[in-house]
């Protein structure tokens, strides 16, 4: 009998302003659907995050105060988490926590607060914020939705997590979105991601096990809400293109 995948949710206490926990959940859901277990980790900014223990990391977004506290405390073990990336260690980053990966990030004043170097990337606050609805192509998963808010400006030499087909990604000027290193997810987009995109919700579960030695391969699941929910979305999003381009 297989194992449970062990998840790792770090600093939910500061690091959830955008619905994190819903990604969590879907992860969760997702493999009980199938008859599978998740043994999900709520590791606190008063413990010690242990990469070597986890199969699949979820790093959340968090207000610029929160970035710092939890950078802090994630780069006392900084070697930790560049080998355990290196090996393949699966981790989802989502816009505070996307920031985080990379060398700095600078506020308004100047301030870079410093990231746990793990990938070549920086960012820079910039006015004004991009915000919206935002659609991306993805190579392994197709169309990916969801709602961006970041004042950050990302810039790296990765691969991007998909191609802007609507809305602003990483920088609003290279028509990228995220990033793909190794088995590091990294966006921007949020509110929450997961629910909306079940075909990256499943391809990171699959990195996970396939992480983890266990031996599964999903298999679909009927994902109708999820297509409603999708649906829905690339209709609003038409519809204001179409008020936006007939706006004088």
């Amino acid at each position: 009998m297989n194992r449970p995948l062990c998840i790792a949710h770090l600093y939910p206490d500061l690091l959830n302003l955008y619905a994190d926990k819903g990604n969590i959940l879907t992860l969760k859901r997702r493999l009980e659907w199938r008859g599978l277990e998740a043994q999900v980790t709520l590791v606190t900014s008063s413990e010690e995050a242990r990469p070597g223990d986890y199969d699949l990391v979820l790093l959340g977004g968090g207000s610029d105060r929160e970035q710092e506290i939890v950078s802090r405390t994630l780069r006392r073990s900084r070697d930790e988490w560049k080998a355990a990336v290196e090996d393949g260690l699966p981790l989802l980053a989502v816009c505070g926590g996307y920031q985080l990966l990379g060398e700095y990030y600078q506020l308004p004043d100047g301030t870079k607060v410093p990231g746990l170097e793990l990938l070549d990337m920086v960012t820079v606050a910039g006015s004004p914020r991009l915000i919206g609805n935002v659609a991306i192509e993805s190579d392994e998963c197709g169309t990916i939705v969801g709602f961006e808010n970041h004042g950050g400006r990302t810039t790296h030499h990765h691969a991007p997590l998909g191609k802007v087909i609507s809305g602003h990604g990483n920088n609003g000027t290279d028509g990228h979105e995220g990033v793909r290193y190794k088995n590091v997810f990294g966006t921007y987009i949020h509110g929450p991601l997961l629910p909306k995109n079940p075909a990256l919700a499943d391809f990171i579960l699959q990195t996970a096990l396939d992480y983890a030695g266990i031996d599964v391969k999903l298999e679909p699941l009927d994902d109708e809400l999820e297509k409603a929910a999708r649906t829905a979305f690339q209709v609003r999003r038409m519809n204001l293109s179409e008020v936006a381009a007939q706006t004088p």
